[in-house]
Parts: C-alpha cells; sequence; structure tokens
C-alpha cells in the first residue's frame, strides 16, 4: 500500500515541527517521492545524520509503504 504525500509530510512535521516541508510525487504512482525538507533541527548535524533523522520520523515505513524517497535536507 502507497503512502501519499500530505501523510509523509505529516510524520515529518511531528518529529520536526518546525520544518518546511516540500514532497514531490515523481512517477505518479504514490510509490517515488523526492522531498525538500529544511529544520533548525539539521544545524550542525551531517547529512547522513539529517537523512536518518527523517527516516526515524516515517517510523519504519521506508521500503515498505514508501518505496522511494529522495531526500534534500538543510538547517536553513
Amino acid at each position: 500500500m502507497a503512502m501519499d504525500a500530505a501523510e509523509i509530510e505529516r510524520m515529518i512535521k511531528v518529529a520536526l515541527p518546525d520544518a518546511r516541508v516540500t514532497i514531490e510525487d515523481l512517477a505518479g504512482d504514490g510509490d517515488h517521492y523526492a522531498a525538500h525538507i529544511v529544520s533548525a533541527a539539521f544545524k550542525g548535524k551531517s547529512r547522513l545524520q539529517q537523512h536518518q533523522m527523517v527516516y526515524q520520523a516515517l517510523k519504519g515505513r521506508m521500503g515498505n509503504e514508501l518505496h522511494a524517497l529522495a531526500l534534500q535536507t538543510s538547517a536553513e
């Protein structure tokens, strides 16, 4: 079962309340998304740590309901 963009955004904002989140459905299939996330919580974190924070926010759905998510993260 696929996830919709609104659910992805909601889950990210629960974990990172200050986040500005933009989600794009890359294939129109609800399985392949690109996300641009800006949050002060990323400050001082490596790119890997930032991405891990996003994956934690998705609570194990990455690779299951959500097949692919291309991430761009930044602190500003």
